[in-house]
C-alpha cells in the first residue's frame, strides 16, 4: 500500500500537473475573474519552476556538502550503490542507464583505482507495471560484460524504494557477514533521505559519496536568470518528490 501511495503522490506534486490543471479549470469556469487568475497563476507556477537560477538554489540548499572524497587516498571494504539509474529494456535484456547513471559509473572508477573491495548495488522493480524489471540482475549482468568478478559484487534485487535498500541491503551482508566500512553512493539530492534511513537501518560505520550533483558554482548569466529551461523543470520535480519522500519517511520512522 505504501508503494502504491509513493507513486501516486509522486504523480499529484508533479509542477506541470499543477499547471495543466490551472488551465483546464480557467477554460472550464465560468467566472472569468477566476478563470484569470488560473491562467495567471499557472504561467507563474511554470516560469518559477522552470527557471535555471531559482531551481539551482533549491538544490544547493538540499544537497549536503561532503570532503572531495575523490581527492583523497581513503579505503573501504565495500561500496553501496542504490537503485535508480536507468531503465529496464525487457526486449534486449539489458538496463538502458539514466540520468543517475553515474552512481554506477564512479563506483566503478572507485574499484578500479583499488579503494573499495566489493560493489554493493541495491535495486529492484520501482515500477508498478513492471514488477519484473529488477535492476539488480542487468546490473549483476552488466558488471560481469565489464569483468568484474563475482568475488567482488554483492547484489540485491528485491527491494522497491529507498527504505526497502537499505533494510535488506542489511540483511544480506548480516547474513553474510560483512561488517565493515562502507560508502553509500546515491545521487546528491537523494543522500540526504538515504544517510537517515541507512543509519536507522543499523548501519554505523558509513560514508555519504555524492554523485551527479545538481548544484554547482552559481550562475548570474542572463540565460541563467531570465530565460525558462524545460531541465530546470525536470529537475525540480524530482527534488519535490525527494522532499516529499523524506518528509513521509520521516512521519513513518523510517528516516
Amino acid at each position: 500500500m505504501f508503494f502504491l501511495f509513493s507513486k501516486l503522490l509522486s504523480f499529484l506534486i508533479s509542477p506541470l500537473l499543477w499547471v495543466v490543471a490551472l488551465l483546464l479549470y480557467s477554460f472550464k469556469t465560468k467566472n472569468e475573474k477566476r478563470g484569470k487568475r488560473s491562467r495567471i497563476s499557472a504561467v507563474a507556477i511554470l516560469l518559477v519552476c522552470s527557471n535555471s537560477f531559482i531551481v539551482d538554489e533549491c538544490f544547493r540548499c538540499w544537497e549536503p556538502v561532503t570532503p572531495d572524497y575523490d581527492l583523497m587516498s581513503s579505503r573501504y571494504d565495500g561500496a553501496i550503490v542504490l537503485g535508480g539509474i536507468g531503465e529496464v529494456d525487457l526486449r534486449l535484456q539489458k538496463l538502458n542507464f539514466g540520468w543517475s547513471g553515474d552512481r554506477l559509473f564512479q563506483t566503478l572508477a572507485l574499484y578500479h583505482q583499488g579503494r573499495i573491495k566489493k560493489i554493493i548495488f541495491t535495486g529492484g522493480s520501482g515500477s508498478i507495471e513492471f514488477p519484473d524489471k529488477k535492476e539488480g540482475v542487468y546490473v549483476q549482468k552488466y558488471l560481469r560484460a565489464v569483468h568484474i568478478p563475482d568475488s567482488a559484487m554483492v547484489i540485491e534485487s528485491q527491494s522497491k524504494n529507498t527504505y526497502e535498500n537499505a533494510v535488506f541491503t542489511k540483511k544480506m551482508l548480516d547474513s553474510l557477514q560483512l561488517r565493515a566500512h562502507y560508502l553509500l553512493v546515491t545521487s546528491a539530492y537523494h543522500m540526504p533521505r538515504s544517510l537517515a534511513v541507512f543509519k536507522k537501518a543499523g548501519f554505523t560505520n558509513i560514508t555519504p559519496y555524492l554523485t551527479n550533483k545538481v548544484s554547482g558554482v552559481r550562475r548570474f548569466t542572463p540565460d541563467h536568470l531570465l530565460v525558462p529551461n524545460p531541465n530546470a523543470l525536470f529537475s525540480l520535480q524530482f527534488l519535490i518528490h525527494e522532499w516529499m519522500g523524506y518528509l513521509i519517511y520521516k512521519v513513518k520512522g523510517y528516516a
